[in-house]
């Protein structure tokens, strides 16, 4: 009992909370998803406007959740924002997704992102090495580091909140200066006049790449082509409303989260946009879009640095990577503890330990998340969630004009800026990312909201005694 009596503390300020924001939203895809990009969408113009358009829509979604930290300054998040927009239903569908594919699926994969980056430095730990082979199923050594990773970044945040802000704090400051480092030093010592010239000759054209040429698209197929290519930037870019999880241990939650959401993605948006504009100074089209293993990163590091060009960017990964994943774990059990207090999810997840944090919360997911390393299905799973995530947010948003007309008088400290411009551009603009997707990418689609259709008949289930008692007493 005395368990359950442990609050919350309001121990994170302005700075922390916009460490989370900036340590949640940067991990590998930056020096990865440019190849893909380049591949689709062809022209230099294009490759930027794609990171531009990402980092307009991220910052739309992220003031617009402003208005909703205010109403709701508490742990949950955006959980909480759709059951009290829509219902509980909307709510859980949100945050069963958010336990099954969302979260733990982005632990796994930034964890095993860490693991392959390290094998640079330490080869041993390559997912090469197999460490265990029964034929059917085989375990690699970036699989044991990613989950000894998780597990330990677990335990910290275990033990207490400012230990996990301690590490959240340092390592987005070392990842901020080093991105920094990469993008100064690579217009300073690589830049080429010649190289940038010809890359921007191609202008807007907007078609697919094949080697040196560009091959137009036909009618719509060219919006199509948008819309798949955002999966990448779109999925670098999330994870920013991981602060809104952690609103119970944010002093002054109704200000200084609506402000990290905006400081920590304008940041963010201006790193990625520059850190393309170098590689297109440095590197040809063609080589961006042949990097191999799409590292497009390890690639311009090489032309920066030389051959130490590889282990420059592995440190710089690992330490993106890490401080990704502290993020993503810190907050996310703050999602399943609320579910837990609103009878949603296992009732012993809904208690704080002694240090005042969702300990066997943090532990559930430390394990579901390993599972998936295990798996080695995180990175499917991860293709199809960025349809379901566009989803929650357009919903989201959504809920922001629905609580204007229903409850117009709450406490708003902090309103959604552009209102309505801005909230509606972000639905018609996420909207129609989702049809192109829904038309010209399936496979990214129908499964992904598979997933959060199952999520149906769990609810029913598990809310099948709230809806017994009412029944009885109408009989009665």
């Amino acid at each position: 009992m005395g368990e359950q009596k442990v609050a919350f503390k309001q121990s994170l300020g302005l700075l922390d909370a916009t460490m989370i924001v900036v340590g949640s939203m940067i991990g590998s895809g930056i020096f990865i998803v440019s190849a893909d990009i380049t591949r689709s969408v062809g022209s230099a113009g294009w490759l930027v406007l794609v990171w531009v358009l990402t980092g307009v829509l991220t910052l739309t979604a992220a003031l617009s959740y402003g208005e909703l930290s205010g109403m709701y300054p508490k742990a949950g998040g955006q959980y909480v924002y759709l059951k009290e927009a829509f219902n509980p239903l909307t709510g859980f569908l949100y945050g069963w997704s958010f336990f099954a594919v969302i979260q733990a699926g982005s632990i796994a994969a930034v964890g095993v992102a860490f693991s392959k980056f390290a094998a640079y430095l330490f080869p041993g730990l390559s997912d090469h090495h197999v460490l265990l082979d029964l034929g059917f199923f085989q375990v690699s050594a970036a699989q044991v580091t990613s989950i000894l990773l998780i597990i330990v970044l677990t335990f910290i945040n275990t033990r207490g909140v400012k230990e996990g802000k301690w590490i959240q704090t340092i390592f987005t400051l070392a990842k901020i200066a080093a991105l920094a480092g990469l993008v100064v030093f690579g217009f300073w010592l690589a830049a080429r006049k010649d190289v940038w010239q010809t890359n921007w000759s191609s202008g807007f054209v907007l078609g697919r790449r094949d080697g040196g040429q560009i091959l137009p698209y036909v009618g719509l197929a060219g919006l199509g082509a948008i819309a798949g290519s955002m999966v990448g930037s779109l999925f670098s870019s999330d994870s920013w409303n991981n602060v809104t999880f952690i609103a119970g241990e944010i002093r002054r939650p109704e200000r200084n989260i609506g402000f990290s959401l905006f400081l920590g993605t304008l940041i963010v948006t201006a790193i990625y946009v520059a850190t393309n504009l170098m590689y297109i100074s440095v590197m040809s089209l063609p080589q961006i879009a042949g990097a191999e293993n799409d590292r497009v990163g390890v690639a311009a590091s090489r032309i920066i640095f030389g051959d130490s060009g590889t282990k420059v960017i592995a440190i710089l990964l690992m330490i993106s990577t890490f401080g990704c994943n502290n993020g993503l774990i810190l907050s996310g059990a703050r999602v399943y503890y609320t579910m837990a207090k609103d009878g949603l999810f296992f009732k012993q997840i809904g208690v704080l330990n002694r240090n005042a944090v969702p300990g066997r919360a943090l532990w559930m997911q430390c394990v579901w998340a390993s599972v998936l390393c295990l798996s080695g299905k995180y990175n499917e799973l991860l293709d199809y969630v960025i349809f379901v995530v566009l989803i929650f947010y357009i919903l989201t948003i959504i809920g922001i004009f629905r609580l204007r007309i229903r409850r117009p008088d709450w406490p708003r400290p902090y309103k959604a800026i552009g209102y309505p411009v801005l909230p509606a551009l972000y639905i018609v603009l996420a909207g129609a990312i989702c049809i192109l997707l829904f038309i010209y990418k399936p496979k990214f689609t129908w499964p992904g909201l598979l997933i959060v259709l199952l999520g149906i008949p769990i609810y029913y289930f598990i809310t099948r005694d709230k809806r017994a008692v009412p029944a009885a007493a109408a009989k009665d």
